[in-house]
This record gives structure tokens, sequence and C-alpha cells, in this order.
């Protein structure tokens, strides 16, 4: 999901150089953005690899007194509607359209069974739900 490349060609650099890893949960985004804001207070945006860690991010930086988004954007991944719609304020996320992505597998999959093998890339198209946690949404 992270091709630092591209950051680049956007003029967006990835603080110290480098993405931060760690396991998929709320608490490892909270622990994720106390770490990098420690060490980098001048942050304006986070983007999450899932809306799971966004949703700890968005704790965290509660907790820190940084409010979202005029001070710090956050940005999650899924658009898992649960997590998005409750959380305060509402999470902007990346949808990965999901859907299509299993009809498309299912249908290649089905293909090669048949052995019919389609050959290159296969891409789904995904789209960025603009919602509370970026100034775009206010």
């Amino acid at each position: 999901r992270l091709r630092a490349p591209a950051h680049g060609e956007h003029g967006l650099d990835l603080v110290g150089g480098e993405a931060l890893y760690g396991e998929w949960s709320e608490i490892w985004g909270r622990a994720g953005a106390r770490s990098l804001l420690a060490r980098h207070p001048e942050v304006d945006g986070i983007v999450c690899g899932s809306d799971q860690v966004a949703r700890g991010v968005l704790d965290a930086l509660r907790e820190l007194g940084r409010h979202v988004p005029n001070d710090i954007s956050v940005i999650g991944h899924d658009n898992w509607e649960l997590l998005v719609t409750q959380s305060r304020p509402q999470l902007t996320t990346v949808d990965s359209n999901l859907q299509e992505l299993g009809r498309t597998a299912a249908r290649l999959l089905g293909e090669a069974i048949d052995g019919r093998t389609a050959s290159g890339t296969h891409t789904v198209a995904c789209r960025l739900v603009v919602r509370g946690s970026t100034l775009g949404a206010v």
C-alpha cells in the first residue's frame, strides 16, 4: 500500500525518510502516533495503512491536545464503515473497492481453472472518501 516514490512525485516527504510499521490495531496506532510526534512535532498529516490504526492515531492526537483536522490531518485505509463513521471526527479514508477486487479475483481464478490464463496487471480503482479528519471536509 505504500509507494514512497509516489509521495515525492507530489511534493510530499515521509518524516524521517521512512514509514512506521507495526501491528494493525488501534493500540499500535496510538503508540505510533505518540512516537512519531515525540520525534517530529511539526507533522501536519498522518496516512495510515488501515482504519483501525487511524482510530488509534485519532485517540493519541486527542490525548496530546492536537486538534484534527486543524492541527493535523489523518487518513485511514479500508473505508470500514463502522470505524470511520463512529470516529470523532469522522475519518477520511481510502476505499479500496474490495467488492470489485473480489469479483475480479474470482473471475480471473475461474478463467485460470478453465485454462484461460490472463497475463499482465489487473487494477481496481480506489477512491478517497473525504470526511472530517482532513481539512478538505470542513
